[in-house]
């Protein structure tokens, strides 16, 4: 027998509303099927030795995303409101254009609001007003970087006051758009509306460029800041390759995982040592860091570093501060390897061509690319028909291919983090040729 799905999403109540969508419930007529509740999909699809079919159910099943013939709002009766939280994303207004493109031409929902600046934006010290949105306002916003709503970080903790807004504003959809901090204010936000008994449906869309949430498959931005530090990456190596002892170092973001390093490197072929947050190194000894970087100069005359902002915390002071978001606050490793590297060379009397580059607000700044503008439109419609159908307290998302639902709370526990041992570092290994250890135990 299966145990408890762990994935179960929460729902407001029955859906007895039918859907102004008219798609089909039968196979084989060429017009595009609801989906239904009893849809899944396997969180664990590896079938190893001594595993059976059986387990993988008992790993859990996700819900199916997508439109359901039967809906919980009234859509005529619906207010929506949507709120960018956090630092800026590649991707952000396409799936604000998503969501409000889907909410007025597929279900008629013509009252939508959007919350300015984050959580600020509902609460009333700021004394900040609503942006009405509607399919002309936002019609060419997907081809712009940033947020037409504006974002700021901090205040996820305020949830009374939150839901003291959304009660004001007869907000009854309320779409929230951002990384892990900003979920866990979406989590609570709708653990409150549950505690006052409320029907407001909170469905979070996942932005992160670090692409570490929890049971996600990829995070929109994603790509778009790999395609971004693979130009920078490749400019280092231009530089570095340009001189004698040329030395290319390029930082990227990842404060806790190394996803975006790690797929640069293998993007580009243009990195000798990639450094993430996941494996530990040091700089001095016979196996450091700068061992093999004198080593690849000598042979080579040219080397290319590419390191994760979260790497080698613990070669620098600590940092005790937090961010607004309660995130903590890092050491800065780019300006620290810059200046220990050309402390090393010279003290070993060798002349090198340094170049440091940080290209981190570029890419946070940048409009998205193909593939990330198809799956924010396709994360926006279908936080939609979540929101519509009385979802709550879930995440829209991408897991083995398909769209999902997710209850918050499950993406909130951890951070997805790069494993040392998969296949992803060893391919990182085999393109950088880069030692597979570099620490001197």
């Amino acid at each position: 027998m299966s145990k408890k799905n762990v994935f179960q999403i929460e729902q407001l109540g029955p859906c007895k509303i039918q859907s102004p969508i008219p798609y089909s419930t039968v196979m084989g007529d060429d017009i595009a099927n609801y989906v239904t509740d009893d849809e899944k999909i396997l969180y664990d699809i590896d079938l190893t030795p001594g595993k059976t079919t059986e387990d993988l159910i008992d790993g859990g099943l996700l819900e199916k995303a997508g439109p359901r013939q039967k809906i919980y709002f009234n859509p005529m009766h619906s207010h929506a409101a949507i709120v960018t939280a956090g630092g800026l994303c590649p991707g952000l207004n396409n799936v604000i254009r998503a969501v409000v493109r889907t909410l007025w031409y597929r279900y008629n929902v013509t009252r939508i609001s959007g919350i300015p600046y984050g959580f600020k934006g509902f609460l009333a010290e700021y004394g900040l007003s609503n942006i009405e949105l509607n399919p002309d306002n936002v019609d060419d916003i997907h081809n712009m970087g940033g947020t037409i709503l504006g974002s700021s970080r901090g205040n996820g903790k305020r949830v009374e006051e939150i839901v003291d807004s959304l009660e004001r504003l007869n907000v009854n959809l309320l779409f929230i758009i951002g990384g892990d901090g900003t979920q866990r204010a979406s989590n609570d936000i709708g653990d409150e509306v549950i505690k006052r008994g409320l029907k407001i449906s909170v469905v979070g869309i996942p932005k992160t460029i670090d692409n570490d949430l929890l049971y996600t498959e990829r995070t929109f931005g994603f790509e778009t800041a790999v395609s971004k530090a693979v130009e920078a990456l490749s400019a280092a190596h231009v530089e570095a390759k340009s001189a004698n002892h040329g030395l290319g170092l390029v930082k990227v973001m990842g404060r806790d995982s190394g996803f975006i390093a790690a797929s640069t490197a293998l993007s580009s072929n243009d990195a000798n040592f990639v450094l993430i947050p996941e494996v530990p190194f040091e700089l001095h000894g016979k196996n450091g860091l700068f061992a093999h970087l004198k080593d690849r100069l000598e042979r080579r005359q040219h080397a290319v570093i590419l390191v994760a902002e979260g790497a080698g915390q613990d070669l620098m002071p600590l940092e005790s501060k937090t961010d607004q978001s309660g995130n903590k606050l890092h050491s800065d490793i780019g300006a620290f390897l810059k200046l220990e590297i050309l402390k090393y060379f010279e003290e070993i009397n060798m002349e090198i061509a340094l170049k440091y580059i940080d290209p981190s607000y570029i890419i946070r700044a940048s409009a998205s690319k193909a593939s990330d503008s198809l799956y924010c439109a396709r994360l926006g419609s279908n936080a939609v028909h979540a929101a519509l159908a009385g979802k709550t307290k879930c995440l829209v998302t991408l897991w083995n291919t398909h769209f999902v639902h997710l209850p918050i709370s499950m993406v909130v526990k951890g951070r997805k983090r790069v494993d040392p041992e998969s296949s992803l570092w060893r391919d990182v290994q085999e393109t950088t040729r880069q030692p597979l250890n570099m620490t001197n135990k």
